[in-house]
């Protein structure tokens, strides 16, 4: 097989790859946040259940979460997965995932913020919501970029676990090659493909890291 070729059709498997990783972010990152606020809750029970949740979540592999989102229907209700929903399963693994993470990465990074500038902005005439969103927020996205960068950074290599379910991202597609040819140049392009990867995306994240830098 020509080498134009593999790339082809690593190629194909980099968009499905990517695919997953810019859902995951798009749902984790919010819904992260509102894990926070569940998980800082007064409320003993809403705090206690996500308190489970972050802790299955964080305390199991994301392969084994990944076959009990897609398998689970099937063997707990007897319902057959419709077409089309093994990527359904791998996103919604994926982003609950993750969710669990980024939750306690904001948890931590609000809670680092002093008393006093809660009580600054009360005497000043600011709501709650306000304080939160113009002054509080701002800071914590600047202390928490580190630890988000770190989690997006292994999140593209974590795209390879859709082949659990048998999606067909890139390692999947080069695996399957290197197979068929017996030649390591599949893995070796593929190693490549989220080598590049991952430094565009740290290079997107430390450009961020810059834009906050205000907030020192």
């Amino acid at each position: 097989m020509e080498l134009s070729v593999i790339l082809t059709k690593l190629g194909e498997g980099m968009l499905v790859s990517i695919e997953i990783f810019v859902l995951t972010l798009l749902f984790s990152l919010p819904l992260g946040l509102i894990v926070a606020f569940g998980r800082m809750s007064r409320n003993f029970l809403l705090r206690t259940i996500i308190k489970l949740y972050i802790s299955i979540m964080r305390g199991t592999p994301l392969m084994l979460q990944l076959m009990v989102v897609y398998f689970g229907p099937y063997y707990l209700f007897g319902i057959s997965p419709p077409r089309g929903y093994r990527f359904i399963a791998v996103i919604i693994g994926f982003v609950l995932n993750y969710a669990a993470y980024f939750a306690e990465i904001y948890r931590g990074g609000i809670e680092s913020m002093p008393v006093g500038q809660y009580e600054a902005a009360k005497v000043l005439g600011y709501s709650k919501s306000q304080t939160f969103l113009r002054i509080i927020l701002p800071q914590v996205i600047k202390r928490i970029l580190p630890s988000i960068t770190n989690e997006t950074i292994t999140l593209v290599k974590d795209t390879s676990l859709a082949q659990v379910i048998s999606v067909s991202e890139m390692f999947i597609a080069a695996k399957a090659i290197a197979s068929k040819e017996q030649s390591m140049v599949p893995f070796l392009a593929a190693g490549l493909f989220y080598y590049v990867f991952n430094y565009l995306v740290a290079f997107i994240m430390e450009w961020l890291e810059k834009k906050f830098s205000y907030y020192q």
